[in-house]
This record gives C-alpha cells, structure tokens and sequence, in this order.
C-alpha cells in the first residue's frame, strides 16, 4: 500500500498489490500459478521496432527475452539439478531498509524504461517526419493505458519545461531522482547478483544508465575489431 502513494503510484504496483495479498484457503494464489509467461507480441513488436531503429531499448528486450526463458520450464527443471549458483546465502540485516532500497532501485529503472521508450519516440518522429507532442503522450497513456501512473505527470511536466529535451535523464526532476536512488539500486543488483537471483530489467537498467552516463565506451574496441577483420567503417 504504501509503495502506491509515492511516486510509484500505477496501475501496474496496485494490481501487484492485490495478486501479492490474494489468499484462499490453500494458501496464497500465486505459489500456485504456473511460471511460465505468455506473450501476446507487442513487447516483441517493440524490440525489433528499436533495433529497426537503433535505438537501444534494452528493457523491454530484457522484459521479452525474460518471458522466453520462463517458457522453457522443463529445461529450467533439469538446469536447477545440474547447474550450481552461487554458495552465498541470501541474508538480510535490516528488512525495511532493504525493502526501501528495492523501492529505489524499482523507480530508477522505471524512469529508463520511460527514458528508452521516448528515446524510440524520438527516433521514429525524426525518420518518419512526425511532428509528436511528447507531453500529451503521457497524458494520453494516463488515460486508460495499463501502464497509467502519476509518474507519467512527471513526464509531461518534463516536456511542457523543455519540448526538446534530448532525454529524460536529463530533465531536472530525473535526474535528481536517479542521483538519490542510485546508490540503493547498486546494492540491489550487487546483492541479487551475489545471491544467484536474476534481475533482467533492474541490471539491464542500471548497465545502459552507466552506459549512457560514460563519455567513453568500449565500443573503441569493437570498432577495432571490426576494422581488423573487415575494414569496416
């Protein structure tokens, strides 16, 4: 409950409310559902529209790539037979102050998750000509959209401030945002790291943040690389 009164306030947590709370008398429903996700497409569509693109949407790949593994559940079976994880031990000293920083971690990689998708928006405008009003997409997806949130206020104020900002990283209120949670968002990809727990979406987030964030890549290297055994430029 309190998660959706802050700035996590959305359809999508208060619906996680409801299914993490919901219990009959053999217990709670959700131990009891299958875990393997089905998807209808438009996560896909999205991916290969980004990569059409070049835009790097890497969430929403993690986010379809991590329901096609959940497919997989008999090769999941036998995998946890085989394959061994890490010998440290999930252990928490203080439950609030981890459950705060999984909070943290959750809002920041939600701001780029939106950051990405407008990073799409932007590309297709500039390819197709479209003259898009970027805060008046999120007024519309508050609308009536699954994804519908108080964040996406946040996005138009954002816009209606500056109709060209390159990025919303950049924009005052996220960036101050992702400064102050970035720290509790470390430690919680560092810990599910170090306990054998995936976490697609939050280290995906994090690594294209510090990816975005880095005046200099890699990518030196790949080029390179591709130089070396092409002459590609």
């Amino acid at each position: 409950n309190k998660w959706n009164k802050g700035e996590l306030d959305s359809f999508l947590i208060e619906i996680t409310r409801n299914i993490l709370n919901y219990k009959d008398d053999k217990g709670y429903l959700l131990e009891r559902i299958n875990d393997t996700a089905g998807q209808k497409g438009t996560g896909k569509w999205t991916a290969i529209a980004a990569l059409d693109n070049g835009v790097p949407v890497t969430l929403i790949g993690e986010a379809v790539f991590s329901r096609c593994l959940s497919a997989i559940k008999q090769e999941r079976v036998t995998a946890s037979k085989e394959l061994k994880g890490p010998e440290t031990k999930p252990k928490v000293e203080n439950l609030s102050s981890f459950l705060n920083d999984i909070k943290k971690a959750l809002y920041c990689a939600k701001i780029v998750s939106y950051a990405q998708g407008y990073m799409l928006l932007r590309e297709a405008a500039t390819s197709n000509k479209w003259n898009l009003n970027y805060g008046d997409i999120a007024l519309m997806w508050r609308g009536g959209c699954i994804i519908r949130s108080v964040f996406l206020g946040n996005i138009k104020e954002a816009y209606d401030s500056n109709a060209n900002l390159p990025n919303l990283l950049l924009d005052p209120f996220f960036k101050k945002a992702v400064n102050e949670g970035q720290n509790a968002w470390r430690r919680v990809v560092a810990n599910a790291t170090l306990w054998g727990i995936p976490v697609p979406a939050l280290s995906s987030a994090l690594a294209f943040y510090d990816g975005y964030r880095c005046e200099r890549l890699p990518a030196a290297m790949l080029q390179a690389q591709r130089e070396y055994f092409g002459a590609r430029t």
